[in-house]
């Protein structure tokens, strides 16, 4: 976050929930759901387990705030650290729960798209369904980097602390990202 009275007003709502303030935990959490619940569905199965994932997260927020400190990344990459932990624990859980089932049985579009045919949209969806298939065919490391800095919006400091490595290392590992993503959109635009 860039904007100095958007990091006061975010600073003022922690100091707000570390005073146990329901109405500064609503506003954190209408804040921090939209980025959290997305990359939350683009890595679970249903709609309905990433919105228990974000739930999930903020209970443990709510039960470790008094342990946030501004040291390091902001609280949204703290929140994104603990959503990333239960999204962990969920996908765990649910490959034991489902060994027999093919394990990227989820990674369908669960994005469906309005039927529009005129020629803007059919190309934008074109765009989005290229963009799709080279993103899947990423490592795991690969398309959560590129979800929290480019999706999630979070510095590379931030996304240091959330995977915890030295942000110098995320900017490389980005850089390699986004080189191989390119490759795989000519790959799927060749295919």
């Amino acid at each position: 976050m860039n904007d100095p009275s958007e990091t006061d007003d975010l600073r003022e709502l922690v100091s707000g929930a570390q005073a146990h303030a329901p109405d500064a935990w609503e506003q954190l959490y209408q804040r921090c759901r939209p980025k959290l619940l997305a990359y939350a569905r683009r890595r679970l199965p249903s709609a309905q387990a990433a919105e228990d994932a974000v739930s999930e997260a903020f209970v443990r927020a709510i039960a470790r705030i008094e342990d946030f400190t501004w040291a390091g990344a902001g609280f949204e990459a703290w929140m994104y650290g603990i959503t990333r932990n239960v999204v962990y624990e969920s996908h765990r859980s649910l490959t034991r729960d489902r060994r027999l089932e093919d394990k990227h049985a989820h990674t369908t579009d669960n994005h469906t798209l309005a039927y529009d045919d005129t020629p803007e949209h059919l190309e934008r969806a074109e765009e989005h369904s290229i963009l799709r298939r080279a993103f899947e065919t990423l490592s795991e490391t690969d398309q959560e980097l590129l979800e929290l800095r480019v999706v999630g919006g979070l510095t590379s400091d931030e996304v240091a602390r959330v995977l915890q490595k030295r942000p110098g290392a995320v900017r490389m590992a980005q850089s390699r990202a986004l080189d191989r993503l390119r490759d795989a959109i000519g790959q799927v635009q060749d295919a």
